[in-house]
Formats: structure tokens, sequence, C-alpha cells
């Protein structure tokens, strides 16, 4: 994949990322995994886990799935290295490098297709889509995770807008390098345009009450760790400035009673056949 299609390479190749994926996998998973029971699948299903990171779901969706053959693909061969360093759930998990928008799959090869805080990070995600729907089978299922920063929720002051920060900086960001930053919300009409079924769009909340404060905290600190200067470039702001927002934002999170939430869409839908 050309650094045009991956603008984000060197964030998701950074260390702080695979703190991220873990914490989110803690913080999401448990309220996710239930979603999973809406997908009619065979009984040893083909699950392709399409920017699998780290393979830290890819590895829930082999537990969850325990006759399931599964390939994780993802750009970043760092990534593959820890995935492939964790096991793999004895022999039926693959780990492939490859480019979201060509990939080396066959037509119809796969049941279902898993694709989590991806769409966020290309620009130009119908094009992946187009791909996805390619490698799917007939009446196959796509789960898709697509993260939208203006659902982030947290506390304001009078010298502090948290809902103005998420716009001014991650959204500015993104539009800056050609991504969409509000894809969440966008996702069932994608879906629909795409020609997909059976659309369903559910919300995982990642809060103060149903997630640990450090574990939610965790995702904080591994954004501000990897995602301060690139998001302070393309504000103009000063990155002392950014990391002082973001760490407002960390205390929140960290000190009872403040209440904090993330809401992370989750969208299914079926490719007819």
């Amino acid at each position: 994949m050309s650094d045009a299609r991956n603008p984000q390479a060197e964030q998701m190749g950074d260390e702080s990322m695979a703190r991220n994926l873990a914490h989110q996998a803690e913080a999401i998973w448990p309220q996710e995994q239930r979603l999973f029971e809406r997908y009619r699948l065979p009984e040893r299903p083909r699950i392709l886990d399409l920017g699998c990171g780290t393979g830290e779901i890819t590895r829930r969706l082999a537990g969850r799935f325990p006759g399931a053959t599964l390939l994780g693909v993802d750009i970043l061969e760092a990534n593959l290295a820890r995935a492939r360093s964790q096991g793999d759930a004895g022999g039926r998990i693959a780990y492939r490098a490859g480019d979201a928008f060509a990939l080396d799959c066959p037509d119809a090869g796969f049941d279902l297709v898993v694709c989590r805080h991806m769409s966020q990070a290309v620009p130009g995600f119908p094009q992946v889509l187009a791909e996805i729907t390619r490698v799917l089978a007939p009446g196959g299922w796509l789960h898709l995770l697509s993260e939208d920063y203006g659902m982030l929720h947290f506390p304001a002051s009078p010298d502090f807008d948290p809902d103005l920060f998420w716009n001014r900086n991650a959204i500015t960001y993104l539009d800056s390098i050609g991504c969409n930053g509000r894809v969440g919300r966008d996702t069932p009409a994608l879906l629909a345009a795409a020609g997909y079924r059976d659309i369903a769009m559910d919300y995982v909340v990642v809060d103060t009450l149903r997630v640990p404060r450090e574990t939610f905290a965790g995702i904080l600190r591994a954004w501000r760790d990897g995602y301060v200067v690139p998001l302070a470039n393309a504000s103009g702001r000063d990155p002392a400035a950014v990391r002082a927002d973001f760490d407002r934002m960390i205390a929140a999170v960290e000190t009872p009673p403040a209440y904090a939430c993330w809401h992370v869409p989750v969208a299914g839908a079926r490719k007819p056949g």
C-alpha cells in the first residue's frame, strides 16, 4: 500500500498503537462479542480479519468460533510479527501482509469479514469496501467497527470544551490526510450504497461505569502518545497545548465521580446472495 493509501503509517507502527489496540480490545470486546450472534455462519466459517493489527481480535475470534479458519491481514509487518508471536490457535490462524485496496484473496472466499478501527484510518474507504464485498461469499456477513470522533464525550469546564477539541484537532487532522473522522455515522449509508442487506447498527459504550477507568484512560494515553504532533500540525496549535488537553481528559477518566463516554459504532450487514 502506498503512503497515499496509508497516511497514518507512522502512527500505526508506533508502539503506542500496540498499547491502544490492547486497551481497546479490553474495553470493547466484552460488549461487542455478543453482536456476532446475529450472523448466520456455517459450522466451519472462513473469516477475514482485515486490518488485524497485532491480532488482538483475531485471537478472540478464533475463540468465539472454534470451528473457523481465520486470515489476519495488515499492512505493517511489525504488527504481524507481534500477532504471530502470540500463536495461531492450533493452526487455524494465518497472518499475511496485504493492501486493503487490492487484497490478494480470491473472490467469494470468506463467510465473514471483520474490519475494526480501520475505516477512519484510510482515505477512500468505499474502495476498501468494494474489495471487502468482492472477497465475501454471496450471503456472507460484514462486521464493521467504524470510529467517529464526534462521539467522544468528556466533562467540560469554562476554559476547555472537549467537543471542540475532537472537532478542531482530530477531525481536522483526518480531513487533512483525506480520511473521514465521522465515518461511523456514515456507515449505514455506505453499506446501503454498496448493495448490502440486513444492515444493523449498534453501539458499544465505553464509559467510566462499564469499563475500568484505567483501561479507558489507557486508550487516551496511547492516542496522546502517538498523535499529539500530527494533531498539532493539522490544527496549527502548540503540541504542548494539545498534550495538555489530552491530559485533562485522561484526568477526568481517572478521577471519580467524573463521567466520560465513547460511543463506538458497530455495523453488521449481509452481502446479497
